[in-house]
């Protein structure tokens, strides 16, 4: 997984509008969205670009490597998103 969203996220959608494979989940008019705290990065189909981190606004976006150790447990939560 290349990059990780957490819980600071705002769920405002500008990493999805610049994120150019769209692996950024659930959007708007997804049925799952008012059910997640925070929106998803598909780790299989993200190409580590990093286009969605400097849109971010509330910094909610890192890289795998670079998560905060009191903050790695969204990795995992990113992926079982998409492990449905």
């Amino acid at each position: 997984m290349a990059y990780v969203i957490t819980d600071t996220c705002t769920k405002d959608e500008l990493c999805v509008e610049a994120c150019p494979v769209d692996c950024i989940h659930p959007k708007k008019d997804e049925s799952a969205f008012e059910e997640v705290k925070h929106l998803m990065i598909d780790p299989e189909a993200c190409i580590d670009c990093g286009a969605c981190v400097p849109v971010c606004p509330s910094n909610s976006i890192f890289l795998l490597d670079e998560l905060p150790p009191d903050q790695a447990h969204f990795a995992e939560i990113n992926a079982a998103y998409y492990a449905k």
